[in-house]
């Protein structure tokens, strides 16, 4: 039969893909109506291909939906002045290997590998107190925020609580089955977090000396660990390679994160966000809480990270084995400073190890626990402005991948 054109006026529908243009053969499947009024919506039968800015796509050849790849949103830095050494302070006869601070913000602990603990004034830098007792190196402390408490934890197997109203120790914590890395206190309720070489975490009652938890399933020793008062609520790296965030009321591991490639040495929780860093040999890299959803990688350090440390001003800065500190801006990732540290005079160039880092509670001085026996108190550079240190930013492609 002869073959009827549809008119420009009219609308095609029927059981095939819609047409791009008026003017196409009519057939026994279709049928012509008049064009409907503009305020009435024709659905056709089978659905559009989706407008290229959208994120959904329908593939060809079926009706399942495929998400389009976007573009990484490019976040800008924030400008940061630049950190420059203020003042070098000697004493300790060991490794420096952990330092924590008080609540007050007046001095500062540090523990080493001279099995010793001492306690410095913040402002002057001068040593107020020299705490004896363990019997290895004093590899972690932390300062209770609302008791007058020093923690210490040691090779030695110890967790110690040292009363600084009386200057003496008042618990001891026994169950370790190893040397004890890392300790951890959680910040509203009374309980202490320690993780060594026996590969899990234990969760002590701070009051009783009891042991709540032994969290298990590392496979390797525990060497770093975290605590805040949201869920997760516990936070541990392992060299194992893997971080856990860990329910603390069941005892059980919420999430275990495989993406490092290396021993996880380091963490450090943000102080106003719900993200945290981890920092290994491979990578540093950024986690969101609750699940702990891969954010992205801070690339550059090619170093052994021991250390990171984050301020309220979105500063971090990653410490490593090598004596190299890189200094991120925490959204974008950018390195906007590198630096390299000075042994002390008399040391070998093999000792520039930077094994801690803390922000003090202003989070405007920087003191750095070295291999050189020695504490570097770092300060921000008052002159530099963002002519003198400009941003030379360039976004890395990869950074969010794994």
């Amino acid at each position: 039969g002869e073959q009827v054109l549809a008119a420009p006026g009219d609308v095609l529908m029927g059981g095939h893909p819609y047409p791009r243009n008026p003017g196409v053969a009519l057939s026994e499947h279709t049928a012509v109506v008049p064009a409907p009024p503009e305020n009435i919506q024709i659905i056709p039968d089978h659905p559009q291909p989706a407008p290229p800015s959208s994120l959904v796509q329908y593939q060809q050849g079926g009706n399942e939906l495929t998400r389009r790849p976007t573009k990484p949103k490019v976040v800008k830095p924030k400008w940061h002045a630049p950190w420059r050494l203020m003042r070098v302070i000697a004493g300790h006869t060991g490794w420096v290997r952990s330092i924590a601070f008080d609540p007050s913000n007046e001095w500062f602990v540090t523990g080493s590998a001279d099995r010793q603990i001492k306690i410095w004034d913040l402002a002057s830098g001068t040593l107020k107190l020299t705490l004896t007792g363990h019997i290895a190196t004093v590899r972690g402390l932390v300062v209770s925020d609302r008791h007058p408490y020093l923690f210490s934890v040691g090779e030695d197997k110890m967790v110690k609580c040292w009363d600084l109203e009386q200057n003496k120790v008042v618990r001891s914590y026994h169950g370790h089955l190893g040397g004890v890395y890392c300790v951890a206190l959680h910040p509203t309720i009374d309980v202490l977090v320690t993780g060594g070489r026996d590969s899990c975490a234990r969760v002590w009652d701070m009051r009783t000396k009891a042991q709540i938890h032994c969290l298990t399933g590392h496979a390797n020793t525990v060497a770093s660990v975290s605590c805040q008062s949201a869920d997760p609520q516990i936070v541990t790296g392992s060299m194992d390679t893997t971080i856990r965030l860990w329910d603390l009321a069941a005892g059980r591991a919420r999430v275990t994160l495989t993406h490092h490639k290396k021993s996880v040495r380091a963490l450090a929780i943000h102080p106003r966000e719900y993200t945290m860093a981890s920092g290994a040999a491979d990578n540093i890299k950024q986690w969101k809480f609750p699940d702990g959803r891969f954010l992205q990688n801070l690339s550059g350090h090619n170093a052994i990270v021991n250390s990171l440390a984050v301020n309220d001003d979105d500063v971090l800065v990653s410490g490593a084995d090598n004596g190299s500190m890189v200094f991120w801006d925490w959204h974008s990732g950018y390195a906007f400073q590198r630096h390299e540290t000075t042994c002390q005079a008399g040391s070998l160039h093999s000792e520039a190890g930077i094994y801690c880092t803390a922000f003090d509670r202003s989070g405007s001085r920087l003191i750095c626990g070295e291999a050189d026996k020695s504490i570097k108190v770092y300060c921000e550079d008052e002159e530099a402005t963002p002519e003198t240190h400009p941003i030379r930013f360039k976004q890395q492609l990869d950074s969010k991948k794994w």
